[in-house]
């Protein structure tokens, strides 16, 4: 079946099956920034933004996008390169594989969150992993970054 999405801004038709999963379907038309790492929806690695809003697009169907708007870490790059500076000030950018899921998560927490708590910024962010951090050095270029204490 046919759907059409707006993904950063430019409407495009996809063609999906009833069972395709979001994050395949990115990754299958260029959207290589999609990245899976669990396969049980609890890593974050594929987070995108479906009208705004951070989803998992690994659970997400495709066909369920039709008439809305994706965006990925493609659609927001100067946002993106400006916080991951943060991150790489604070020793906090290792390896990179969960960079993508986990700054589209931190630029929604900005866009809905005003000067949030350690404790809602750790709540927001619930759902992200990374193998490689102690998650201390993200932790610091977050609130560095959203300008809290």
């Amino acid at each position: 079946m046919q759907i059409e999405v707006i993904i950063n801004g430019k409407k495009v038709v996809l063609e999906v099956e009833p069972d395709d999963l979001l994050a395949d379907t990115l990754r299958a038309y260029g959207m290589l920034s999609i990245r899976q790492g669990c396969d049980t929806s609890n890593c974050g690695l594929c987070t995108v933004w479906l009208d705004g809003k951070p989803v998992l697009s690994c659970s997400t169907l495709s066909f369920r996008t039709g008439g809305k708007s994706i965006t990925t870490i493609e659609g927001v790059q100067k946002e993106a390169w400006e916080f991951a500076r943060f991150l790489t000030a604070e020793g906090a950018d290792q390896c990179g594989f969960c960079s993508p899921g986990f700054i589209m998560t931190v630029l929604a927490m900005k866009k809905e969150l005003e000067h949030p708590t350690e404790e809602e910024i750790k709540h927001y962010l619930a759902g992200n992993l990374c193998r490689c951090t102690g998650y201390m050095g993200q932790l610091r270029a977050i609130k560095k970054y959203l300008g809290v204490s």
